[in-house]
C-alpha cells in the first residue's frame, strides 16, 4: 500500500443487527485525483464517504492520508472536509461570514480570516456577492459558497456528498464543468458520491462502482464503459446488453458462447462447458432488416424509438427481455418506420466483452 494519498485498507462497517454497510474496501487514491463513488441507493458509497470524513467509524480496517492514521480522529481535526448535499449555510450570515466561520472557530484573528475568506470567495467567482445572504443566491451560487467555506481551511481532500442532486439539469451540467475545472486548478483530491452514471463518467479521473456493500470495479470512465468487469457493473453503467450461456469453444483469443438465443463470439478465454456471459454496448449494436447471421445476431422487435437529439435509442423486445441499441440521429426516419416490427440486431466480435462469473 502507498504511504501517500488516501488509503483505505480492509475497511468494514457493520451496523447493529449484523447489517454490513461496507465490506472489505481496499482502495488507494492518489493526491490530486478526482474520484467518484457510483452506485445505487444502499450500496455503501455514502457510508464510505462518512468513514473517510470521520462522521462514522469503521468496524475494522484503517484509513490513512499521507501515512497519517485517521481512525478515531474527529471530523474537525482531519485534513479532509465534507460538502453536504444541502450545503448547511447559515441563513442569517453573509457569504463572507459563512466562509470565514471555520477560521473564526479556529481562533484566527479577524483581519487574517477575512483576507483568507475573501481569497476563497474570489476563487469560486463570488466576489460581487460577498455581502449577500444565502437566500439571495441561486442554488449553484450557494454550492460555490459551500465550496469556498471548505477551501478556506486548505484541506488535503474535499468530500462531496451528492453535490449536484438538488440542481436542475442545465445547472448540473454547468456545475460539472465548474467543479472539474476548480479541482484541476487547485490540484486537491476531490471524492464525489453520486448515483448518476452520466455525472460520474463526465467528471471522474477514476470511478469506484459499489454494489451490495463492496467495490465491484475501479477504473477510468472509458474502462468502465467499454470493459465492465461483471454483470452488475455492465447493467448499472447503463445501455449494456448482457447475454448468458455456456462456453462452446475457445481459440484464437476468442470465446464462442452458446446462448438460448443463438451463438455469440467475444474476445477472451475460457473453458468449454463452463458458464459464460458477455456484454455488448447499445451503441455497438446495428439494426437492419437483414437475415440473422450465424453468430452475434438476434431477431428482435422494435417497440419504441427514443429521440435524444444527437442519437436515437431503440428499445427492443428480445423474446420478452429488453434489449437496447443506439444509432445516429440521421437514421431517425428509417428506424421509426420499423417501430412495431421485427428487425435484426448485430454487432462485431471486437465490440463484445466477456464478463466475470
Amino acid at each position: 500500500m502507498s504511504d501517500t494519498g488516501l488509503v483505505l485498507k480492509d475497511v468494514y462497517r457493520v451496523f447493529p443487527g449484523d447489517i454490513t454497510a461496507v465490506s472489505d474496501v481496499n482502495l488507494e487514491i492518489e493526491n490530486g485525483e478526482y474520484i467518484v463513488f457510483l452506485g445505487p441507493s444502499g450500496c455503501g458509497k455514502t457510508t464510505t464517504l462518512r468513514l473517510i470524513g470521520g462522521h462514522d467509524d469503521p468496524s475494522s480496517g484503517t484509513i490513512t492520508i499521507d501515512g497519517e492514521l485517521l481512525n478515531g480522529v474527529s471530523p474537525a481535526q482531519r485534513p479532509v472536509t465534507t460538502v453536504f448535499q444541502h450545503y448547511a449555510l447559515f441563513p442569517h450570515k453573509s457569504v463572507l461570514q459563512n466562509v470565514e466561520f471555520g477560521l473564526k472557530m479556529q481562533g484566527m484573528d479577524k483581519t487574517a480570516r477575512e483576507q483568507q475568506a475573501t481569497a476563497a470567495i474570489e476563487l469560486v467567482g463570488l466576489s460581487a456577492m460577498m455581502h449577500r445572504k444565502p437566500r439571495e443566491l441561486s442554488g449553484g451560487q450557494q454550492q460555490r459558497v459551500a465550496l469556498a467555506r471548505v477551501l478556506v481551511t486548505r484541506p488535503k481532500a474535499i468530500l462531496l456528498d451528492e453535490p449536484l442532486g438538488d440542481l436542475d439539469r442545465l445547472l448540473q451540467m454547468k456545475m460539472r464543468v465548474e467543479l472539474r475545472g476548480l479541482q484541476r486548478e487547485l490540484g486537491i483530491t476531490f471524492i464525489h458520491v453520486t448515483h448518476n452514471q452520466e455525472e460520474a463518467l463526465s467528471m471522474a479521473d477514476r470511478i469506484v462502482v459499489m454494489g451490495d456493500a463492496i467495490i465491484q470495479q475501479v477504473g477510468t470512465p472509458t474502462e468502465l464503459a467499454r470493459h465492465p468487469r461483471n454483470e452488475f457493473v455492465a447493467k448499472f453503467m447503463g445501455d449494456n446488453n448482457v447475454l448468458h450461456g455456456t462456453i462452446e469453444s475457445a481459440s484464437g483469443g476468442n470465446v464462442v458462447i452458446n446462448t438460448p438465443h443463438g451463438k455469440v463470439e467475444v474476445p477472451g478465454s475460457g473453458t468449454a462447458g463452463e458458464k459464460g456471459s458477455m456484454a455488448i454496448r447499445a451503441s455497438a449494436v446495428n439494426i437492419s432488416t437483414d437475415a440473422v447471421p450465424a453468430v452475434n445476431g438476434v431477431r428482435v422487435r422494435l417497440d419504441f424509438v427514443e429521440y435524444l437529439g444527437d442519437s436515437i435509442k431503440l428499445h427492443l423486445d428480445f423474446n420478452g427481455e429488453p434489449f437496447l441499441a443506439k444509432v445516429d440521429e440521421e437514421r431517425f426516419g428509417e428506424v421509426q418506420a420499423y417501430e412495431g416490427k421485427e428487425v435484426t440486431a448485430t454487432w462485431s466480435v471486437e465490440d463484445g466483452h466477456l464478463l466475470e462469473q
